[in-house]
């Protein structure tokens, strides 16, 4: 009986077999595994490729004169521009009579006396007790004031002892510091004069010595070819006037219904729900809790901290500095108010401009507002036709047959069986190992049932 692959086996799609390398190289050291395409497709011999027979897109110069017409010069025609009639509005003519200044909702909703609903919330009893209460609150049972005594201080005292002597100790700055007379720099800067040189300019550079003139050869004048003009009429056809011609056709119909005005017999109430519902009530102002009064504690406040407890002053005075004192240079010489600013930028007598002021372009109108605008002036009022509505109504369908609860998925539908894959257990069920190829595959032999004979 012919073996089968686990591949072969699977009826789920998911189980394949470990595929390894080729028998081609197996012992030369090099990995290639194998795929469906390399399986599918090998690879032929030493084949050319096709020709492609597409033409090659190479630039074909035109050989022939080039005429200085395009198709503008060619279809254009000119005509003469006539200037369009200007519009003028129409005179405004005021109506006669007085403005009706009633509105839609004056004449629909009219005011009507409404009673305030009953409360049905119960009334909130309050117990008042007459006497005093003798109670002690939570917090001053819990917290009671201690009689907590002073910690003393563990500090040593230390009594302080004047000097007898002059302070004659020297500071840090003045061990550090020794006065050193300053020596000026040497400058390096070059001298503001310019040195001449003693040999006379010759005026030759690079360019006048490497220089060789050409003489130029005389450029021919192209001689300018005169205009000729056609002697043959202008058309003034174009490609669209020749191709298109307007056809004649009937307008197209609307197919749009009729609107229909829907008007109401009834008479509107003017009643809402939320004004049925919700109408207002009474309701008792709140209680106002008194705060209790600010009682001072008894006696005087002591503004006495730790440090000016403990703190002594000590008298003592400020050391002198021996950094020696800056001395300043005193020059006699009157000061010269000379600058180069001042010589080369001297005050200019200058004039404030005057304001420059637009002319006004738009000039105001001197007769009275009519009070008119183009809008009321233009305006005619339509009534608004509503549309019909083409939406069904909203009714129920009544059967006196009872209600089959059955549909097509419960009748026709049939549970099948999930089969469990053969491939997936380690040994698949019916089937016994018998090898595996130089590509990886397991092969498994089927086992047939054993007949007995009669």
């Amino acid at each position: 009986m012919r073996s089968r692959c686990l591949c072969q086996i699977c009826t789920c799609g998911r189980h394949h077999c470990p595929h390894g390398t080729t028998k081609i190289y197996e012992n030369s050291g090099m990995y290639r595994p194998t795929t469906e395409y390399l399986e599918k497709y090998p690879t032929y011999g030493d084949i050319l490729p096709a020709q492609s027979l597409k033409p090659k897109q190479e630039f074909r110069a035109y050989r022939g004169k080039m005429e200085g017409i395009t198709t503008f010069k060619s279809d254009y025609r000119p005509y003469e521009i006539v200037q369009q009639p200007r519009h003028l509005p129409e005179e405004y003519k005021p109506q006669q009579g007085e403005i009706d200044l009633h509105t839609t909702y004056k004449r629909d909703f009219s005011s009507y006396n409404v009673q305030p609903v009953a409360r049905v919330r119960p009334l909130e009893r309050r117990r008042v007790r007459k006497g005093k209460i003798d109670m002690v609150p939570t917090y001053k049972d819990d917290y009671r004031a201690w009689d907590v005594q002073k910690s003393e201080l563990c500090k040593p005292e230390q009594t302080y002892y004047p000097p007898a002597v002059k302070f004659g100790n020297s500071t840090t700055f003045q061990d550090d510091y020794v006065p050193r007379e300053t020596q000026p720099r040497q400058s390096f800067k070059p001298r503001a004069v310019a040195e001449r040189p003693a040999v006379p300019f010759n005026g030759d550079t690079s360019h006048r010595l490497d220089y060789v003139p050409y003489q130029l050869e005389s450029k021919s004048a192209r001689p300018k070819e005169v205009y000729r003009p056609t002697s043959q009429p202008f058309e003034g056809l174009t490609t669209h006037r020749c191709a298109f011609q307007g056809l004649a056709g009937e307008t197209a119909k609307t197919c749009r219904p009729a609107p229909a005005r829907a008007t109401a017999d009834a008479r509107f109430e003017g009643s809402t729900e939320f004004r049925d519902s919700f109408q207002p009530w009474e309701i008792p102002a709140p209680e106002v809790r008194r705060p209790q009064e600010y009682v001072p504690p008894p006696g005087t406040m002591q503004l006495h901290s730790t440090s000016q407890l403990d703190y002594v002053p000590h008298p003592a005075t400020r050391v002198a500095p021996i950094r020696p004192v800056p001395r300043r240079r005193s020059n006699t010489s009157p000061f010269q108010g000379k600058s180069t600013t001042r010589e080369d930028f001297p005050a200019w007598e200058s004039c404030r401009r005057g304001l420059i002021k637009q002319q006004q372009q738009l000039h105001n109108p001197s007769g009275k507002f009519d009070g008119l605008s183009t809008f009321r002036a233009h305006y005619l009022p339509h009534e608004p036709v509503p549309t019909e509505s083409c939406k069904p109504f909203h009714a129920p369908l009544h059967s006196s047959s009872p209600f089959e609860a059955l549909t097509l998925y419960s009748t026709d539908y049939i549970p099948k069986k999930q089969e469990v894959c053969p491939a997936s257990f380690p040994s698949p069920p019916g089937y016994v190992f018998e090898d595996t190829d130089a590509q990886g595959h397991k092969f498994f032999r089927k086992i047939t049932p054993s007949v007995k004979a009669f």
